[in-house]
């Protein structure tokens, strides 16, 4: 396998939070639109009221979704702004049990005590909050919480992924949303897959498998409510 100028290989950990609220999104709104959509033409409604379920369903979906991942992602931003506030008043009062601090955290990963504290001493005078938060806490710029960007990309994500089940539910045919669903699922995991540097068929698999237990499910309960009430 060859391999890529030294500095230049890719790597996915950077795509980790925007990636993950763009999946989720995605998935949840092409599942969850088409799953209702499903449930509700089995119960022998007609056409209209089948899509203009799934228009109600990808507008509240969109705005739970960015509600959710916003307070989630907040609280996240909030602890760690906690813990840079801690680590920056140790390190104003307690620089000396700060340094043997990181210096423990470097014998731990395989330094002497004394190329250790080297190593500890400068990059505290590098740059010390910053080296406390990467190694201590594992706080960086690429990883730290952003909730905007966060609720933005899992409602724009969760819009496109209903859209795609509501204009499968034109042709009125309740096979043509499941199978115009499971294609955009499977095309949808692989695609997370190759971003976050997983299996294609693995990432594809797993979502087509899960979501078509959610569209047999509510096709099930879509048909005996219909035929009993």
């Amino acid at each position: 396998m060859s391999r890529l100028p030294h500095g230049l290989e890719r790597h996915t950990a950077h795509r980790s939070g925007w990636l993950r609220a763009a999946v989720l999104g995605a998935n949840d709104g092409i599942v969850s639109t088409a799953s209702l959509m499903v449930g509700i033409a089995a119960a022998k409604t007609s056409t209209g009221v089948v899509v203009a379920t799934g228009v109600a369903a990808l507008a509240a979906g969109a705005l739970s979704m960015a509600v959710g991942e916003y307070i989630s992602v907040s609280t996240q931003r909030d602890t760690e702004r906690a813990d840079r506030a801690k680590e920056e008043h140790e390190l104003e009062h307690f620089p000396e049990e700060e340094l043997q601090e990181l210096t423990s955290i470097y014998q731990r990963r395989g330094l002497n005590a004394t190329l250790a504290h080297e190593v500890a001493v400068a990059l505290t005078e590098a740059d010390s909050l910053g080296t406390h938060l990467r190694d201590e806490l594992g706080i960086t710029d690429s990883n730290q919480a952003r909730p905007l960007q966060a609720a933005g990309s899992a409602a724009i994500s969760f819009s496109i992924g209903a859209a795609i089940a509501v204009i499968a539910g034109l042709a009125g045919q309740i096979w043509v949303i499941a199978l115009v669903s499971l294609i955009a699922l499977g095309l949808l995991g692989a695609i997370g897959a190759r971003l976050a540097g997983a299996s294609l068929v693995v990432g594809a698999a797993r979502v087509v498998a899960g979501s078509a237990v959610a569209l047999i499910v509510t096709f099930a309960l879509g048909r005996l409510l219909g035929t009993t009430i």
